[in-house]
């Protein structure tokens, strides 16, 4: 992927985009350590924590890939101040997978992992948005391996961080706690439309 030429545009289509921002048609993809190998017989994805039942849930590749799978266009915002209008996505809704794994009554946020123990926090409100999904696709194909493959987290509301690449499972909580950017100076909530991009930004003490 070419990380392609740069507007310097705030809108596209007439549509605004957040602060700060510059609209880009594709980007170098942005990621901590290397890409991994994907080994379809070992791989797993797991929701677990504070579940409903207590216990965990897991889903081997071709069960997940035969789950129900939905469709989302949506603007991707990256904290290096740009954002790519308009990236077609598909995978299965995070709302759908809440209704399989359903959470305690008491979980109020989730961690999302990756490879090599990569994660980013957020609110189960902000997991449950309208638009966010665990993507297998993207423009009609599926993910390219610099790009998450085989399954990312999609969270377009928020900086791409929160995105998480190679996700492997999702871990409910029953209070906040901070993943790998946001130990390392990144903003705990990540709104690109109020330019929450770094912790010294937040008004309360870290939890």
């Amino acid at each position: 992927m070419s990380e392609g030429t740069e507007t310097g545009s705030t809108e596209t289509g007439g549509r605004a985009m957040p602060p700060g921002q510059a609209v880009r048609r594709e980007h170098k993809p942005l990621h901590y350590g290397r890409v991994p190998s994907f080994r379809p017989g070992r791989w797993d994805f797991r929701v677990f924590g504070t579940t409903e039942s207590l216990g965990t849930y897991r889903w081997n590749w071709a069960e997940f890939t035969a789950l129900p799978t939905v469709r989302e266009v949506r603007d991707f915002h990256c904290v290096m101040r740009f954002s790519i209008p308009d990236v077609h996505w598909a995978g299965v809704s995070a709302s759908e997978l809440v209704r399989l794994a359903p959470p305690s009554a008491q979980t109020t946020h989730v961690m999302a992992w990756g490879e090599y123990g990569y994660s980013a926090n957020m609110r189960l409100e902000d997991f449950l948005a309208e638009g966010v999904l665990l993507a297998t696709r993207r423009d009609g194909a599926p993910l390219a391996p610099e790009h998450g493959f085989p399954l990312r987290l999609v969270v377009p509301q928020l900086y791409g961080w929160k995105s998480v690449k190679w996700l492997r499972s999702v871990e409910y909580m029953v209070g906040d706690r901070r993943g790998f950017w946001e130990e390392r100076g990144y903003h705990n909530r990540a709104d690109p439309w109020e330019e929450e991009r770094f912790s010294h930004q937040e008004e309360t003490d870290r939890p």
